[in-house]
């Protein structure tokens, strides 16, 4: 074996042709709990480096300029793209912005000049595509995180930014056959890689908003709940 680490060579998507190797080479949980980690590693620092930096800076643009004028922010997102969405609007909050989940029984009429943030690997889950063209519908603007820039999502959206998930899945279901030809089944399923992505991409914008809005972890910490 050459390197002993998934996504070292081979298809970027499927982390690589050594993962099968790397599992067999160490058996047991461990070896495969070594393997995952280095294929999501991989394949999530590919993914936040090919972020557009164009895209980036209109993201900001449109955070600060929302926060400038007092307008709200709704994020929204379905499943684990929901906990992302969740995790960002509490960093946005702990920046002072005035946000909001949306689904929750608190939520204000979305009016023209808010903000809607919308995440979806696949673009097209309905409930987050209809909030999207919802808000649209208001007046509101929409940024769409997804890695489809050609999904309803991202076509309802005022700015999209591209964050890729896995390209393409195992089409060889036989495990032996999979081996043979240097295939193997992704050990980040699903959405895996746009969730830890997108997650790891937002928070770092949130590191760029504090830096232009002059925001410490001292302000952080002051908003930050003291219930717990």
């Amino acid at each position: 074996m050459a390197s002993g680490k998934p996504g070292e060579g081979g298809d970027p998507a499927s982390g690589g042709g050594e993962a099968p190797q790397a599992v067999e080479k160490e058996p047991g949980e461990l070896g495969v709990y070594r393997a995952a980690y280095e294929e999501i590693l991989s394949q999530v620092r590919r993914s936040v480096s090919e972020v557009d930096p164009g895209e980036l800076e209109k993201v900001i643009d449109l955070l600060i300029m929302t926060k400038a004028k007092d307008r709200k922010v709704v994020v929204t997102g379905a499943g684990r793209s929901g906990l992302v969405a969740r995790a960002f609007a509490m960093r946005l909050m702990h920046l002072g912005f005035n946000v909001y989940v949306f689904g929750e029984t608190i939520v204000p009429a979305v009016q023209r000049g808010d903000l809607m943030v919308a995440i979806s690997g696949s673009g097209a889950t309905k409930l987050v595509v209809t909030a999207a063209q919802i808000a649209k519908e208001q007046g509101a603007k929409v940024l769409a995180v997804t890695s489809r820039t050609d999904s309803p999502l991202a076509k309802a959206a005022d700015q999209v930014v591209a964050v890729r998930g896995r390209t393409r899945e195992a089409q060889e279901k036989d495990y032996f056959s999979r081996q043979i030809i240097g295939e193997h089944e992704s050990l980040a399923p699903l959405g895996t890689v746009f969730e830890t992505s997108c997650s790891v991409f937002l928070d770092s914008a949130i590191a760029v908003l504090m830096n232009l809005l002059e925001e410490t972890e001292t302000d952080i910490r002051n908003r930050h709940s003291t219930i717990e």
